[in-house]
């Protein structure tokens, strides 16, 4: 990549790209009937999506020393189990990570900020290893220049964790005129976009509870995936 001065767009992945609720939510509430623990309510399994699942365990009061098998369970279920229906094909079960669909209109939004020149990076705090495979199911990853994911380990597990990765894989150089943008629905999306001196703009077609994004200082918000390379081309326009 070391093309400068380069234009990055950063985007998410649940809740941005694809609706992934129903795969997470499911493989959340077999983890916690595993784990023999009451199973959160519905407002609160939607606040799965977006952080690590770990962060989310923790705030749901499992214990430190439960924390590595509920992890591991979950992504038993998420990534390798298919017991659950598959909403593309009826009638046949997959993991967790194919109970989802590709938002209408992504497709043709990354296509035109693809011809527009920038280089699109998938961010996500899901695990790499899962990132990749989703990606390709949903022929995403031919409209990505790369795709960034948290590490199996959790050594690197926050979204600024995840930009920095980029960054030093992509050769991005701000001192040499690169600029990125952040584009997500939930507060790790701004919060990881602002520890990087970046800015976020948020999706309202995802999971942030009321609010959140206000809250957390997204630069814009944006109601549907129509508007993205709109917000894009605007940002970079004054940027």
């Amino acid at each position: 990549m070391a093309q400068h001065p380069m234009k990055v767009v950063l985007l998410d992945l649940d809740g941005t790209l694809t609706k992934s609720d129903g795969g997470i939510i499911a493989s959340v509430v077999k983890t916690f009937e595993e784990l023999g623990r009451p199973v959160p309510d519905d407002a609160e399994l939607h606040r799965f999506i977006g952080p690590a699942i770990i962060e989310s365990l923790r705030r749901n009061h499992v214990p430190e020393d439960e924390l590595d098998r509920a992890v591991t369970i979950y992504r038993s279920y998420y990534a390798d189990r298919a017991v659950f229906d598959d909403p593309n094909e009826p009638g046949n079960k997959v993991p967790g990570r194919l109970v989802n669909v590709v938002f209408p209109g992504i497709r043709e939004q990354l296509l035109k900020l693809r011809a527009d020149g920038y280089y699109l990076a998938l961010a996500s705090c899901k695990p790499e290893y899962q990132c990749v495979p989703i990606c390709e199911h949903f022929h995403l990853t031919e409209l990505l220049d790369g795709i960034y994911g948290a590490s199996r380990d959790n050594s690197r597990l926050d979204k600024d964790q995840v930009i920095r990765y980029c960054f030093d894989k992509i050769g991005f150089d701000a001192a040499a005129g690169d600029k990125a943008v952040m584009i997500g629905d939930r507060y790790t999306d701004i919060d990881g976009a602002h520890a990087r001196n970046l800015d976020a703009i948020g999706c309202r077609w995802g999971y942030a509870p009321a609010g959140e994004m206000e809250e957390h200082g997204a630069y814009e918000i944006i109601e549907k995936p129509e508007q993205i390379e709109e917000a894009v081309n605007r940002y970079f326009q004054t940027h």
